[in-house]
């Protein structure tokens, strides 16, 4: 069986709020979301998490910042989102948590007569070099702890540049992947077949249904196929997130999950 966990929701305002709603739901995990102001590193009542994580049987995962990215290319901020991510990793140490989430991002792109580029693409020597030496740092500060970074795809598709950029951290044992099913959907599927190459290493999945492009809907409430991405993170013993927006769409999709025999 699937073990299924809640977002961080914003009509909750504590930890302990969303651990009841997961015990009242039969969710097993919450990912807490860094960009949310009570979970920075210096935020973070370790101890208080970890009475909640015994109080309510349910464990952490963590979803890194949205805007963390140890490729950018002043350096002073490079070395500033590389030490979040270690924090990030004594944390997860700390509380045993097994999924780190964090987006491949783009970075910024210009705007020519024909065409969009990206600094990144221009400078791909630079950007693999960047994660070269941050794939590095993370893997050593896991060392044998069982902590995956699990890369996430966002809107719009792969770009060769990322592609490359994946592959060197997938050198390391210490990433995988991440299949958000909603976001793909919503871009045409144009993130899956990459995906579906590099399969063996899907650990987490964000799953949420859509309809065209808007995403983050409760399952049901949509136009996806998915039994065909339950199946998926079931071959994969994915862990996976409902990744709804609000309280309500999160009930909704647990009774769909329950409809269906999943829970």
């Amino acid at each position: 069986m699937l073990e299924f966990g809640a977002p961080t929701l914003i009509e909750l305002k504590s930890t302990e709020d969303t651990a009841k709603l997961c015990k009242e739901l039969g969710l097993k995990f919450i990912e807490l979301n860094m960009s949310f102001p009570q979970y920075q590193p210096e935020a973070m009542d370790l101890d208080a998490l970890e009475k909640i994580k015994k109080d309510y049987g349910i464990y952490y995962t963590i979803h890194i910042d949205e805007s963390l990215d140890p490729c950018n290319v002043n350096k002073g901020i490079a070395e500033v989102y590389t030490d979040t991510m270690l924090k990030t990793i004594d944390i997860a140490k700390r509380l045993h948590i097994p999924t780190l989430n964090m987006h491949l991002l783009r970075g910024i792109y210009v705007t020519l007569p024909d065409r969009r580029t990206y600094v990144y693409a221009e400078n791909e020597e630079l950007y693999l070099e960047s994660f070269r030496i941050f794939r590095d740092k993370v893997t050593e500060a896991i060392g044998d702890a069982d902590i995956k970074v699990c890369m996430e795809n966002i809107d719009g598709g792969w770009m060769p540049f990322m592609l490359h950029g994946l592959d060197l951290l997938l050198e390391s044992p210490a990433f995988a992947m991440t299949f958000d099913i909603g976001h793909d959907h919503a871009a045409d599927n144009k993130d899956k077949p990459e995906i579906m190459k590099r399969a063996d290493r899907l650990r987490h999945m964000h799953m949420h249904d859509a309809l065209g492009k808007k995403v983050h809907r409760a399952l049901g409430d949509g136009e996806m196929n998915l039994p065909e991405y339950i199946a998926l993170a079931k071959e994969h013993n994915c862990r996976v997130v409902v990744e709804t927006k609000t309280v309500e769409a999160l009930r909704t999709s647990v009774k769909w999950l329950k409809a269906h025999g999943e829970m």
